[in-house]
């Protein structure tokens, strides 16, 4: 008996019904991206392994997926490293490719290579798939969609606005409800100044990231366990509970960081973002939140999440400024500001509230039903008909007995069917049938357009 086929852990088939879906995430976040002036481009799959490795710390390397060399690969390894059985050693001689991990990077290679065709400031988006040999557990696949923005070679905060009313347009298009929140990356390094932490940044903002999740007393105890003093920990609590408006809170901020210039910075540059998208009308609540940190080792500025208001989920979009996205690659100084929309949870979100729209999910508006040689033929002559004028139709390939062919019509979902015998045929004519309404109409191909459209 032949083994059963299966897929590899962390991926996923989709049906036709769930790519319908997938595709109006996409159509729908690639129109709204073309609204504002971004032009798409896409990157290999695989990337040389000297672009991925050192750009995700220790760990995101330990998580990127290498391609083995053609050929004879063993050739020029010695017995000894053979027989040492150094994983991280071998690969490196016998894989110089790996899929990429994310956009980000292949996007900072593509400006270095490219930079004498672009035009700066360059805003360019992606939808392609990412790669992660991570431990697959519900919510997290090996094999996934980002959806990115990018601005770069502009330092403007019109940028981190535009890409706010980005998220704000394309979350009201798919009628999901959300907060979009947003700190600074300055703040968090004022904040930290002021409380005589500065070089505990990144755990003052990890541990407090987590806020939500295990609550106050359990991060004041990982920060102590990060060996932050409880001085510095009652100096930080006002800071982390401030509530009130967001002009409430930046003027708070603005007694509290007194002491620290780039604090200051941090609550301008806020300031100038959210008083000139206060102006510009959002439908989504936008919320300054001091506990947002994102990859602190990688942002520079204004950070951004958006939460799901009626779904218990985690972030669905995010981003954020970085300083100098290129110099990795030896283009120091070219500043840039992005965002990300996490296609898999938006799909989860839509399918637990059921948001999609009919159209986007139906196939096949209208089937004809083949009796024979004759009526295929002169169906085959509407069909161009209607679908010259846009209507999704098909005809069943064999002339099959009637209820296998409205049952093939049910499965699908199809609402319309077109039945076609002498007496149409003599009338240049279909009759055509509602399948929710059961309703029957003689009707000209003129007219089959008009009551389907």
């Amino acid at each position: 008996m032949a083994q059963k086929p299966g897929i590899p852990k962390g991926t996923r088939d989709f049906s036709p019904v769930e790519m319908a879906k997938r595709n109006y995430i996409f159509n729908t976040i690639r129109e709204v991206y073309h609204l504002y002036g971004f032009q798409q481009i896409e990157t290999p799959s695989m990337e040389t392994l000297s672009t991925l490795m050192g750009k995700y710390g220790e760990e995101g390397d330990k998580l990127l997926f290498k391609i083995q060399n053609s050929g004879d690969y063993f050739s020029g390894l010695t017995d000894e490293e053979l027989l040492s059985r150094n994983a991280a050693k071998l690969a490196s001689k016998f894989c110089e490719k790996g899929l990429r991990y994310d956009l980000t990077v292949p996007f900072a290679r593509y400006v270095v290579m490219h930079r004498d065709e672009i035009t700066f400031p360059f805003k360019r988006y992606q939808i392609q798939p990412v790669w992660r040999a991570d431990r697959p557990q519900k919510g997290r696949y090996r094999e996934f969609y980002q959806c990115d923005a990018d601005v770069v070679g502009s330092d403007s905060l019109l940028n981190e606005v535009e890409l706010m009313q980005i998220v704000d347009t394309v979350f009201s298009r798919f009628g999901i409800r959300v907060c979009i929140k947003i700190n600074n990356r300055k703040i968090l390094t004022g904040i930290a100044e002021i409380i005589g932490e500065a070089d505990k940044i990144v755990d003052i903002t990890v541990a407090i990231d987590k806020l939500d999740k295990i609550g106050l007393d359990n991060v004041n105890a990982e920060l102590r366990e990060k060996g932050i003093s409880d001085e510095a920990i009652g100096k930080l609590q006002p800071i982390i509970l401030l509530s009130g408006s967001n002009e409430e809170k930046l003027a708070t901020l603005k007694e509290v960081l007194a002491a620290s210039e780039t604090g200051l910075k941090g609550v301008e540059e806020s300031d100038i973002i959210l008083s000139t998208l206060k102006n510009l009308g959002l439908k989504n609540e936008i919320e300054l939140d001091l506990t947002l940190a994102r990859g602190l080792n990688y942002y520079t500025g204004a950070i951004f999440e958006v939460k799901a208001l009626d779904v218990q989920i985690g972030s669905i979009t995010g981003g954020g400024r970085y300083d100098n996205l290129t110099g990795v690659f030896g283009m120091s100084g070219v500043s840039g500001v992005g965002i990300s929309f996490g296609a898999d949870r938006i799909f989860d979100v839509l399918n637990q509230l059921d948001l999609y729209p009919k159209e986007a999910v139906n196939g096949t508006q209208l089937l004809f039903i083949n009796f024979g040689q004759c009526e295929a033929a002169f169906s085959l002559q509407v069909l161009s008909q209607v679908r010259a004028a846009g209507i999704r139709a098909e005809i069943f390939p064999d002339a099959a007995k009637m209820k296998k062919q409205m049952g093939y019509a049910n499965a699908k979902g199809i609402p319309f069917v077109a039945l076609v015998g002498e007496n149409e045929m003599n009338a240049g004519k279909v009759t055509l049938k509602n399948m929710e309404t059961g309703e029957q109409q003689l009707l000209s191909p003129e007219e089959v357009v008009a009551a389907i459209s």
